[in-house]
């Protein structure tokens, strides 16, 4: 009986992380329709780190299971579909009226189903990358474009959200591939630059992390389009190579 009890409370951890996932995207529902959208979008922020935690404690605890695997996904629709929708729509997208809901909607709608065809296909992916943008990382864009407007007062920022909301929507649904990191090991001997790179990041986020944040993910977001339209030129330029090599022959 003992060790059947210890394990059911091992399953029990995970969940832990998952439920402060989900209170986190309630808190900041509840925050949006009060306009305190800088408390939204740190509890936004704050629900990625709970969703890197649980997964990360289910492993190390060999915790996994469907139960969990639902459960978070649950969770991940609220606190990463619906209130960064719900968020932006209060904050700058109502003045647009139908257009404006719908901008939030299809943010929320896409997240779903980026979420059900993960569930669904996850086992047959390599675990380096995703397929589609994840939606934490378009919660947090959100989110931290929310906290940089508020150091740096962006123009047009209605413009910008409703234009970013479309554009986050469809990433999340298309088949871009966005690295994972789960296969990076920091055991590993890295190149001296990696290094430089980790002090850059430290002094940007000591300026202005609100800024910083922005930028990184960013970065993160833009890079997966780019690498796909970089591999297309690279295979279609090996291509043209492979054909002229055979007409010289």
């Amino acid at each position: 009986m003992g060790p059947q009890k210890n394990r059911h409370y091992i399953l029990v951890l995970p969940s832990m992380f998952t439920t402060g996932n989900l209170f986190c995207g309630f808190f900041a529902i509840i925050n949006s329709f009060s306009h305190q959208f800088e408390r939204a979008s740190f509890a936004i922020l704050l629900a990625g780190l709970f969703d890197v935690l649980d997964g990360r404690v289910a492993r190390i605890t060999k915790s996994q299971s469907k139960f969990g695997i639902e459960y978070d996904s649950i969770a991940d629709v609220v606190s990463f579909g619906l209130a960064p929708a719900v968020m932006t729509y209060v904050w700058v997208l109502e003045p647009f009226g139908r257009l404006g809901w719908a901008g939030s909607f299809f943010f929320a709608a896409c997240g779903a189903l980026r979420l059900a065809r993960f569930n669904t296909i996850s086992e047959e992916l390599p675990k380096s990358y995703f397929l589609g943008l994840p939606i934490p990382a378009a919660a947090n864009m959100v989110a931290a474009t929310f906290l940089a407007h508020k150091e740096l007062q962006f123009p047009y920022i209605e413009a910008v959200m409703m234009v970013l909301m479309f554009a986050l929507g469809s990433l999340m649904v298309s088949t871009v591939r966005f690295r994972s990191f789960k296969d990076f090991d920091l055991r590993h001997p890295r190149s001296f630059i990696y290094l430089v790179a980790v002090v850059c990041v430290f002094v940007a986020f000591a300026w202005k992390y609100e800024v910083a944040l922005a930028v990184l993910i960013g970065l993160y977001i833009a890079w997966g389009p780019i690498r796909e339209m970089l591999s297309k030129v690279k295979a279609t330029a090996l291509g043209k190579k492979a054909n002229q090599t055979k007409e010289e022959l």
